[in-house]
Formats: structure tokens, C-alpha cells, sequence
């Protein structure tokens, strides 16, 4: 998760939540030697075992029954510690280059000297070597210098950003998406967040250097906690393409606006002010699950696992994965995932929502993909149990238990029942399963005499990957493609649609006709009247009467409108066609006007934008504070300012943070806007600059700092403010954080520092041998930190950890420039120029 900071609500959380399965309390009777009642046994590990987990997948045919024991060996086995290098990071390379010429080699090295060590190695299907997978107990931590140099190692890197922990396994859904830098991509149920910093980095390794990305990622999640622990995770990415939302994924909104509509049917990768709805490039859709392919990591799944877990979860599944396809642009891409081996929860889900599309989504076949990751091809039968009874078909399932059994769980997704359940039919129909029926029989509580069903489609191309083929845990990934508008349960939506129209249409004659009516009288009465004014009064009521029949209409349209919403079915989209909604509780356009005394019976909407418990979005566009910040760090006029800047709080005199966003979430937020603020917005933006609530800050010229996650986007731009360090220096600010100008080596650098204004500034590290005189090329190599220029002295603004991070790469790059020196002086060839220094940007002690 990255680090320590942050983590204290999570930690509470989860203990409020979850029992502790890893440590016994200290008052437990059983191993309490006085305890007469206790068997003075010592505490024993987790149960690996379960009578119903090996019956069950048994009689799916997970795995062959030659493989079973390998299969279960391994289940009970802990699974390797997996990272990641952060591809985007400066100093990816470095990393890298250690990880091969160092850890693992050592590692190797005492492997053949006989010792049990199991050396690091790379993931053989996961890109340039950037995964990694270790296998070491605490205990050889503990003991061994290598493995404890190494785990330090981790713990820091991971702390600053350069490494993510992450389940191999969990690394393999990003990797089939296909996105591109310019893609809008949502992640819809992204917490804890590793998934959507692997996608953040793809967009930002792919984007031109020196620019921001044009695509984004909008990271959702249902729980609020687990958004915090979300928004903890990617802060370290220090990205200005992602937004982070709190909303159910199966009701996501689509963020309609009916402005613009002339000109929907302009389809851009960009979303310009002429899109009227939030649509998607590409879609991760790693959905809610039982959970029983993290069995190796979470072993306390032994104990409570049943085979109905896949059941309850099923419909939401199918649910989210149909709102992420309504949500995919024409020609996107959608995966789906779960860390679960269980068919009900995978190949049964994706064939329900394939049936639903009918042709307008198509499963994509990737297996010449990552041919070194070993994966097996998805199942076409598969069994159902439920209550104790194996179940082949829905014809097989009792009565009673048809509320919990549905027929998209099983292979075939047939739905039998019997004609006299008036109830049973009326609720399938809505389900939209309208196959033929046929009288239920008998069920049976054995699998031997069951009929098996067979799926007819290609499930085939799914994913499975379990945990003996390569030493992981278990994972299911389906590739989706949307090739055309979705058709999802067509004819029963447009009856129901063109029914209530046609009801509404029917009152508004009704209404059109007693207007009329009423106005032909009061014009006829007027007419016997006294003839004074009597044209003006016609005119008056002709008048009222034209507003009242305007006002009627209006209100039929509305209610077909909500009709529409109801029934998912939505109106021209961006590229002129239908485009679904598929939830009963679809967003409602912003600005419809609800009846308040129909508003608690449907999803409750916070069409004004104020989520309770949220703080506001708003663009910050104080001009007095701008223009100084601009006038203080001498910002080009390049740096694209305008709708750029975010904050969080309406009171523009008690902004303490100033966020940046990229061109593509700026879009997004006025999008937001337009619609109501229908997005729950939960973090935004990245943060660059923040106000200095010191006293001696508050007397500076410029009462915002930059900071140190903001500084490598402005960085370029910067034209005053700035000083050149030698190394020396560089290095004595990292360890000593606060040094006074007459103390700095280079007398020359502490008068310059003196003679800056009050307040943040730029140190950057000039190469050796340079004077502070000298002009330094900016490019990515250039190491930088902000600090504070106080009255009498430098201070640095990055955090202790991140001066350790700073002052190891340092000497790095000091012994480097050495040795480049030497052969410089020897008239040898520099080989080695580039080896520490490239691709470099110390930004104040973050890597972006």
C-alpha cells in the first residue's frame, strides 16, 4: 500500500470490520494452561481444507483429475511477495539494472553455495522485466544480510512511488486492455488501486515526453474507505489524468447532458464541449467476487467458503459488467475479471452478458497474446449447487429457491418453469429471459444422472489461470469488444416504452382538448360582455391558455423521459445512436425537474453537486493570486493556466491547495458541471501549489509554495526563483535539511540564495565542474527539489524519506560522473555517460 502516511483511518477500519484471523486473543480459554476446560494445545495453523471446496470443484473439472493433488498442493502453499517497477519513474532503469546485476545475482550466488534461498527472478510473461516475484519467509529475512538489504530496499522504494506490491496474477487485466495515451479509461471497481496505477502508468509511459497524457482514468469505487485507501495508493503516481469517484459500479452515471445534442453524433477520442455524455475508450471491469483464487494469500477463505458465495453474487456481477458495457464507446474494449475460479461468477456471467448484446459485443480471442503466461481456456458446462442439490439446468431447480437460482447461471441460460406460476413467469419476462418454458421436474440431489447443459458459445476465449501452473494465485479474465450499439432486451423495453408513450400521449390530448375547451368558453363569454377591453382579455387568456398547454406537454415529455431512463433505454448518444443505461436506477438528466413527492421512490440524486461528506469541486479562478503566483516564479505563458486550476473549497480566501488537471479531466469536470455534478468526486488533480501558513510565509510576496508532487509539471516553465548547487551542496542541504548562506561551500551559490526573495524556490544539481555561473540544459536527467529561501537560510521541502531516496541516488550519480571524469582525462570514450544520469528528475523527492 505504500508507506505509512495515511494508513491510520484504514487500519481502524479494518479492524471494525474484519476479525484479526492471524492472532489469537490473549484471553482465548483453549490455550489457557489454568483453564480446566482447556486442552493445552499450542495454537495450530489455518485449516487448509474443506469438504465442500474439493466436491465442488471436483465436479466442475477445473482441472483434470491427474492434477488435483498439484492443484490442492499448491493452494496450500503461501504465495510469493509480487512487485512491479513503476515504468514512469525516473529512475526505472536504475532500479531495474539493480534488481538484475545485484539482488538477484547475490541471491543466485548463495543458492549454489546450497543454501535454501530462493533467488528473485522476473516475471517471464510480464513486459522489460519490470515484474518481479520473491519467495522468502520472515524468518530468512531475519537471518540473512542479502534478503534484509533487500527488503529495505522495497519498503523504501515502494514508499516513494518507484515500486507498487501487487499479486502477479492481479498485473495480468491491464496488460489485455490495449490502452493508448489518449484513451478515456474507467476503472470500475478500483480499490485498493494497484490495477489503476498500472494503468496510469501505461497511459503516461505511452504520452509524449515533456507533455501531459490526452487520455485519462477515472477510478471508481463503491466504499468510501476503501476510495481513501485508493486515493493513498495512486498519490503516488503524482498524476494530473485521474479522478477518483465514490459510486456504485452497477449505477454509474452517464453523465447526459442535453445541451449541445444537435451535434452528439461528433465521436472523438476527446471529450469536447459538444459530447453530451461520458463514454469510454476502454473499461476494466474486476467486479466484486468470493474470492477463492487469493485462497494462498487468505487463508482464513478455507474456513468460510460454500459453494453459495457465487451464487449471491452473480446478478451484481452481471449488472456491473452490462453498466461498463453501456458505458464502452463503439469499438472499445472491456475486460473482465474476478479472483475467483468459481464458473458461476465467470463464464456464466460473461455468456449472460453476451446473450443480452446479442451480436453488438463479441468475445475477443487473445491467446497468441502474452505467450509466455500460461493460461487455460474457459469452461462450456458447468454445474449449479445450491442448498446441497447439484443442479445441471434451470429445469432443476425447485420452486421456492427460483428467488436465488436464475437462469443466466447456468451454461445454456434456458429458462424453464411452470405455466401455471403466473409470478414466476411475469418475473422472468422482466428478466428478460423469453425462451421457451417447460414444466419443471423432479430435482435431483445427485450429479451422476444429470443432463449436462453445453454453452454454445465461444467461452473458450475466456482466461483461467490457476495457481499450479505458475506458481500464483488464481484469476479469470474475459476480453470484451463492442462492435456495435447494444441491443439489450429490445423488444420488451420498447413495449414498455412505446406503451407508457402512448398513455402519456393519450393524457395530453385529454389535457390539450379540456384547455381548449375551457378556453373557447371563457372567450365566448368574454364575446357577450361589455366590449371595452374585451380584445386584450381574449388575448390574455389565449395567452395563459398556450403557456398552460406548453407546460402540459412538457410534462409528458418529461414522464416519457423517465419512462426511457426506467426501462434502460437512453436517447441519442454521442454517435447518434441508442445507448443503454442498464440499471432501473439510471442517472436522470440534471436538468429535469423532480416532482419532491416522487423523490424518495427511486435512486436518491444529488442533482445540486453536494455530496454530503465530500467537498466540492470548483475551478479556481482568482485572478489576484494567479497573477502573483505567475509574477513570482516568472511562469512562461505557455503553461496552459486557464481551467486548469481546481480546488476544493468555495471560500477563495481560505484556499489552502491548488490541484492541476490535465486538458482531458478538465473536460470531464465542465461536462460534470453542465450535468448537475452527477460524479461524486472524491480526489482530483494534482496537487502543485499549496499555501504557507507560517509566519514568516505569510510576509512572503508569493503566499503559495510549489509542491513537491506539482513541481515537475511547472517545473519547465519556472524562469525565476531558481538556483544551481553544486553537488556538494546538493548533497549537504539532503542531510542536514536547513543550511545557512554563509555556510554553503560555494560562497558564490549562498550570495545568490541571499539575494532571492522571500519565499519557495528551485534548487537544481548542475553536473560537476560547472560554476553556478553557468547555464544549465533542463532535460528529463535534471535533478530538482523545491525548498524554502528564509531570512537567514535554505530549507528543504521534501520529506526524510525522500532526502534518503535523493542522497543514495546522488552518490549513484557522483561515482558515476566520477569515473566518466577519469576517462575524460585518459582520453578513453565515456561507455558508462548515461547509465545513472538518464531519464533522472529528482522532483522534489517524488518520481513522476
Amino acid at each position: 500500500m505504500g508507506g505509512r502516511r495515511g494508513s491510520r483511518t484504514q487500519r481502524k477500519h479494518f479492524k471494525e470490520s474484519r476479525e484479526n484471523v492471524w492472532k489469537r486473543p490473549k484471553t482465548d480459554s483453549s490455550s489457557d494452561p489454568n483453564n480446566p476446560n482447556s486442552n493445552n494445545t499450542a495454537w495450530q495453523p489455518f485449516a487448509t481444507q474443506n469438504p465442500s471446496f474439493d466436491e465442488y470443484y471436483k465436479e466442475q473439472g477445473l482441472v483434470s483429475p491427474e492434477e488435483w493433488d498439484a492443484f490442492m498442493d499448491m493452494l496450500r502453499k503461501p504465495l510469493p511477495a509480487a512487485f512491479r517497477i513503476n515504468s514512469t519513474s525516473q529512475f526505472c532503469d536504475d532500479i531495474r539494472s539493480l534488481l538484475e546485476n545485484d539482488f538477484m545475482k547475490s541471491l543466485q550466488a548463495e543458492a549454489n553455495e546450497g543454501s535454501d534461498l530462493e533467488p528473485i527472478k522476473p516475471l517471464p510473461w510480464y513486459p522489460d522485466n519490470l515484474g518481479w516475484q520473491s519467495n522468502f519467509s520472515r524468518m530468512q529475512i531475519r537471518k540473512n544480510q542479502t534478503l534484509e538489504r533487500f527488503h529495505e530496499f522495497l519498503k523504501l522504494e515502494t514508499e516513494i512511488g518507484n515500486i507498487s506490491r501487487q499479486e502477479a496474477v492481479s498485473m495480468v487485466p491491464p496488460l489485455f486492455l490495449d490502452v493508448h495515451p489518449d484513451h478515456f479509461v474507467l476503472d470500475m471497481c478500483a480499490a485498493p488501486g494497484s490495477k489503476t496505477f498500472q494503468l496510469l502508468e501505461i497511459i503516461h509511459h505511452s504520452a509524449k515526453e515533456g507533455s501531459l497524457p490526452d487520455g485519462m482514468v477515472l477510478a471508481n469505487d463503491l466504499d468510501v474507505q476503501r476510495c481513501n485507501l485508493l486515493i493513498h495508493q495512486t498519490k503516488r503516481m503524482c498524476t494530473a489524468n485521474l479522478i477518483v469517484t465514490n459510486h456504485e459500479g452497477q449505477h454509474f452515471p452517464g453523465c447526459r447532458s442535453h445541451k449541445n445534442i444537435s451535434n452528439g453524433s461528433e465521436t472523438t477520442n476527446k471529450l469536447e464541449p459538444s459530447i453530451n455524455q461520458l463514454l469510454f475508450d476502454r473499461v476494466l471491469c474486476d467486479v466484486p467476487c468470493s474470492g477463492d483464487g487469493t485462497l494462498r494469500k487468505a487463508p482464513d477463505i478455507w474456513r468460510k467458503w460454500n459453494g453459495g458465495m457465487g451464487n449471491g453474487l452473480h446478478c451484481l456481477q452481471i449488472h456491473i459488467a452490462m453498466r461498463g458495457l453501456s458505458l464502452l464507446k463503439v469499438g472499445g474494449r472491456m475486460v473482465y475479471s474476478t479472483c475467483s475460479m468459481n464458473p458461476v461468477e465467470n463464464e456464466a456471467v460473461v455468456a449472460e452478458i453476451l446473450r443480452r448484446c446479442g451480436g453488438s459485443v463479441e468475445l475477443v480471442d487473445v491467446s497468441n497474446q502474452l505467450p509466455q503466461l500460461i493460461r487455460r481456456p474457459g469452461l462450456r458446462k458447468w454445474k449449479v449447487r445450491d442448498k446441497g442439490v447439484w443442479l445441471a439446468s434451470y429445469q432443476d431447480v425447485r420452486k421456492f429457491r427460483r428467488n436465488g437460482i436464475v437462469p443466466s447461471m447456468f451454461p445454456s441460460g434456458r429458462n424453464y418453469m411452470d405455466p401455471t406460476d403466473n409470478s414466476q413467469k411475469s418475473e422472468n419476462v422482466e428478466n428478460g429471459n423469453s425462451e421457451d418454458v417447460a414444466q419443471p421436474d423432479d430435482p435431483v440431489s445427485s450429479s451422476d444422472n444429470l443432463e449436462e447443459e453445453v454453452s454454445d458459445l465461444p467461452l473458450e476465449r475466456c482466461m483461467r489461470i490457476v495457481p499450479h501452473d505458475q506458481n500464483t494465485g488464481a484469476f479469470f479474465i474475459a476480453v470484451l469488444h463492442k462492435v456495435s450499439p447494444l441491443a439489450v432486451l429490445a423488444a420488451a423495453i420498447l413495449d414498455k416504452s412505446v406503451s407508457a408513450q402512448q398513455n402519456l400521449s393519450t393524457k395530453n390530448d385529454e389535457l390539450h382538448e379540456k384547455w381548449s375547451d375551457q378556453v373557447t368558453e371563457e372567450i365566448n363569454g368574454l364575446e357577450s360582455s361589455s366590449a371595452d377591453g374585451t380584445d386584450e382579455k381574449v388575448e390574455e387568456v389565449a395567452s395563459e391558455a398556450d403557456g398552460k398547454i406548453s407546460e402540459v406537454a412538457s410534462e409528458a415529455d418529461e414522464k416519457i423521459s423517465e419512462v426511457a431512463l426506467e426501462t434502460n433505454l437512453v436517447g441519442d448518444g454521442p454517435d447518434g445512436v441508442a445507448l443503454e443505461t442498464n440499471s432501473v436506477a439510471a442517472q436522470a438528466p440534471a436538468d429535469k425537474k423532480i416532482d419532491s413527492a416522487k423523490a424518495g421512490e427511486k435512486r436518491k440524486l444529488q442533482i445540486q453537486g453536494k455530496w454530503r461528506g465530500v467537498d466540492p469541486v470548483l475551478f479556481f479562478k482568482d485572478e489576484a493570486i494567479i497573477n502573483s503566483i505567475k509574477t513570482f516564479y516568472g511562469i512562461d505563458e505557455s503553461f496552459p493556466f486557464s481551467g486548469h486550476l481546481v480546488c476544493r473549497n468555495s471560500e477563495t480566501n481560505h484556499v489552502k491547495r491548488i490541484y492541476y488537471v490535465s486538458k482531458s479531466v478538465k473536460d470531464v469536470l465542465e461536462l460534470n458541471f453542465r450535468v448537475g455534478q452527477q460524479l461524486k468526486i472524491t480526489s482530483v488533480g494534482l496537487k502543485i501549489f499549496e499555501r504557507q501558513s507560517s509566519k514568516e510565509g505569510t510576509s512572503a510576496p508569493c503566499a503559495f509554495r510549489i509542491s513537491s508532487e506539482g513541481l515537475p509539471v511547472i517545473f519547465p516553465y519556472i524562469t525565476k526563483q531558481i538556483l544551481y548547487a553544486s553537488p556538494a551542496d546538493f548533497k549537504h542541504l539532503l542531510q542536514y535539511k536547513t543550511i545557512k548562506f554563509a555556510d554553503f561551500v560555494d560562497a558564490e551559490f549562498g550570495q545568490k540564495a541571499a539575494n532571492l526573495m522571500l519565499g519557495c524556490c528551485v534548487i537544481v544539481l548542475r553536473e560537476g565542474g560547472k560554476t553556478s555561473s553557468d547555464c544549465v540544459q533542463l532535460d528529463t536527467s535534471t535533478i530538482a527539489i523545491g525548498c524554502w529561501k528564509g531570512r537567514a537560510s535554505v530549507s528543504v521541502m521534501v520529506t526524510a524519506i525522500d532526502c534518503q531516496e535523493l542522497l543514495e541516488r546522488l552518490s549513484a550519480r557522483m561515482e558515476t560522473e566520477k569515473g566518466t571524469l577519469a576517462q575524460e582525462i585518459s582520453g578513453e570514450p565515456d561507455e558508462k555517460q548515461d547509465m545513472s544520469g538518464e531519464n533522472i528528475n529528482l522532483n522534489g523527492g517524488t518520481q513522476c
